[in-house]
């Protein structure tokens, strides 16, 4: 079944470190390698971009909001094809630790099963960031 665009996941995970170190790590391109699989395992900025080889995409080009004091870390992924892919994504206080919220927005024409599909690799890079920053 195929629905509209206007559905939105929210996936969120705590990690026990400070908000700042949270953001720091995870707002700068070129740690993206080491967490955030889906986008690829390498990553190189060539004339002010980020470019990301990610195998099921392609070449992708990754770009962040300006660097901020509120845990904004919404990116834009412009595909092969030139469609750009928004993804909001905020780093909240929760007690002592953070909390990173990824809103995953179904794409026109994606099936259920490809919405779970990225439901699934979205959690797994969260919690691939999750276990680099506790140090497991």
């Amino acid at each position: 079944m195929e629905t509209t665009a206007s559905a939105s996941r929210h996936i969120s995970i705590h990690i026990d470190r400070p908000v700042g170190a949270v953001y720091d790590y995870a707002s700068n391109p070129a740690n993206l390698p080491e967490w955030a699989h889906g986008l690829g395992r390498s990553i190189t900025k060539t004339d002010g971009q980020w470019i990301a080889e990610s195998s099921p995409l392609g070449r992708v080009v990754v770009a962040f909001a300006p660097e901020n004091e509120l845990g904004v870390l919404d990116h834009d992924v412009t595909l092969p094809s030139g469609e750009v892919v928004y993804n909001p994504v905020r780093v909240i206080a929760d007690g002592a630790g953070s909390e990173v919220v990824f809103t995953l927005r179904r794409q026109p024409g994606m099936s259920d099963e490809d919405f779970q599909r990225d439901t699934d690799a979205v959690l797994a890079d969260l919690t691939t960031l999750k276990g680099v920053l506790e140090g497991a």
